[in-house]
């Protein structure tokens, strides 16, 4: 697993860790940066971890607006929680790191969604994230 791949993992279990203990995602931060420290292991996929959950934070009013435009009949409180983490991931992918292609970003967010989530959810996230990815345009 590529350290990208690895810091995509930590941000999903800070994000998803935080949602479902109700806690805020800054302690739930703060936490993750307090095990990091002390498993070196962790070092190398931190950095980008840290990335993507602060860079979720500061657009996350954005992101979840998208969620809600683009989910087609799924409100974010319906959406399992590990999903909404994921697709929060993915959008921020997508929209707001350039160094990520949009087919990394998508493919990497069906990939946890396969993983972590419901059998239907890697179809889900692939759908919604590619119309985010390339929105159409009224004429």
């Amino acid at each position: 697993m590529s350290a990208r791949s690895k810091a995509r993992k930590r941000a999903l279990d800070v994000l998803y860790g935080a949602d479902v203990r109700g806690t805020s995602i800054n302690d739930a931060l703060a936490e993750a940066a307090a095990r990091a420290l002390t498993e070196p292991e962790r070092s190398e996929s931190w950095n980008y971890a840290r990335e993507i959950v602060n860079g979720v934070v500061e657009h996350g009013d954005e992101i979840d607006e998208l969620i809600e435009t683009y989910a087609q009949g799924w409100t974010l409180a319906r959406m399992p929680v590990v999903d909404r983490a994921i697709i929060r991931i993915g959008i921020w992918e997508l929209l707001f790191n350039d160094e990520i292609p949009a087919g990394v970003a998508i493919s990497e967010a069906v990939g946890q969604a396969r993983e972590f989530s419901t059998e239907d959810s890697g179809k889900f996230v692939n759908g919604l994230l590619a119309r985010i990815s390339t929105p159409t345009t009224a004429v």
